[in-house]
């Protein structure tokens, strides 16, 4: 294994290291400090959410409630309408029925009427000839047939005749007048009863429409409270939607949490990891390095695009450009120790992802203002920094 050493260079140059080296040291600290903070605030803040949105849904799902009462009570009171309006639908027919009858019956008597009326008139025609007969010839004819000696039988006969036949047609023109008194007498009952036919069909038929526009307005209002009850369960939906969301979130929280408090550092790990990238170790742990300062990790060259892997799983702490590092990449193992890898070309992870031992976390690169190619990797324990070479295989 070859060791290289820099140059000796002034002491602001040393200067400048240790500050950049403290700097990184207290960056990660305030950063790691930050984001259990931030992971703090984060939960508090789902948490309220969730809470905000299961009131939302109590609130939602009692209105929905008090809108199927209605909706209930309206469909009950349709349901009341309808057999209300059957039932004046049946009456209405019955008073229809009954009143085309009476109507028959009225045409009928006005029928009988005019035939009894001609009738009548046509004796009261004869009876008249025959009393303007007997008026023009006055006692003449009963003279003439007294004194006519021919058949005093025969003619007793015919005036018995006369008398008969007049006597019959006043009995039939009198029976004629009774009955035509009693078909006005009916006739005027009939035109009675289809005068309160007529009535009672009438109100029929306003109390009909009256509970056909009250069955309208229900109709119209029910199918407002069903489409409020449509948009509120809509909305319902949605806001369990994104309560499942955060729960599920709140739960991928927990099990990251679960995972952080899981993480037993690397304590008993030495010498059975392996090195986040395969490649020739240019400076070592603890090597002179400008000055008095020394290496605090290694640096690795490997080639541009090569794969950094984790050396143990963790959390992801820092991904981001620093200063005199470039693109850099913390894991957090838990119990104090975390690694750096440092000079990346690209860094693969974001803040607060679970890495598994042995999982690319950056590619190889010389950002950072590098000549060369490689990764700069440290191990730290309770800010110490520690020689990789005790846990790297």
């Amino acid at each position: 294994m070859v060791f290289l050493t820099l140059p000796h260079k002034s002491n602001n140059s040393s200067v400048i290291t240790t500050i950049m080296a403290v700097g990184l040291l207290l960056f990660i600290f305030s950063f790691q400090a930050l984001s259990q903070d931030k992971a703090v605030k984060n939960t508090d803040k789902t948490n309220q959410k969730l809470n905000d949105i299961q009131q939302a849904i109590t609130q939602q799902k009692r209105a929905l409630n008090n809108t199927k009462v209605k909706i209930s009570d309206l469909e009950q009171q349709l349901k009341a309408d309808d057999i209300a309006i059957g039932q004046i639908a049946k009456t209405l027919s019955t008073t229809s029925n009954n009143l085309n009858d009476t109507q028959k019956k009225l045409s009928q008597l006005s029928v009988e009427k005019q035939q009894l009326e001609s009738e009548k008139k046509q004796q009261e025609q004869i009876l008249a000839k025959q009393l303007r007969a007997a008026y023009s010839t006055g006692h003449h004819d009963y003279l003439k047939l007294i004194l006519n000696q021919e058949n005093p039988a025969s003619v007793q006969r015919t005036i018995t005749h006369y008398q008969y036949l007049n006597k019959a047609r006043i009995n039939e023109i009198e029976a004629f007048k009774e009955t035509i008194v009693q078909l006005n007498k009916i006739t005027t009952q009939h035109q009675a009863q289809v005068a309160q036919l007529q009535q009672l069909t009438q109100a029929q038929n306003q109390q009909k429409q009256i509970l056909e526009l009250s069955k309208t307005k229900q109709k119209q209002t029910l199918k407002a409270l069903n489409s409020k009850q449509l948009n509120g369960q809509q909305k319902l939906t949605k806001l369990e939607q994104e309560e499942a969301s955060i729960v599920a979130l709140l739960k991928r929280m927990a099990e990251a949490a679960r995972a952080a408090e899981n993480l037993v550092g690397l304590s008993k790990l030495k010498r059975k990891l392996n090195w986040p990238v395969r490649g020739r170790i240019q400076h070592s742990f603890g090597t002179k390095k400008q000055g008095y300062l020394k290496w605090k990790g290694v640096f690795l060259s490997a080639p541009i695009g090569r794969q950094v892997k984790t050396v143990h799983s963790g959390t992801i702490l820092f991904s981001d450009w620093l200063k005199g590092y470039g693109l850099v990449s913390v894991v957090d193992h838990g119990d104090g120790y975390m690694s750096l890898y440092g000079h990346n070309q690209a860094l693969l992870k974001s803040v607060g992802d679970r890495v598994e031992a042995g999982e690319p976390i950056a590619l190889i690169g010389q950002s950072g203002g590098q000549t060369q190619s490689g990764l700069y990797f440290e191990i730290r324990h309770a800010g110490k920094a520690m020689n990789p070479k005790l846990w790297c295989k």
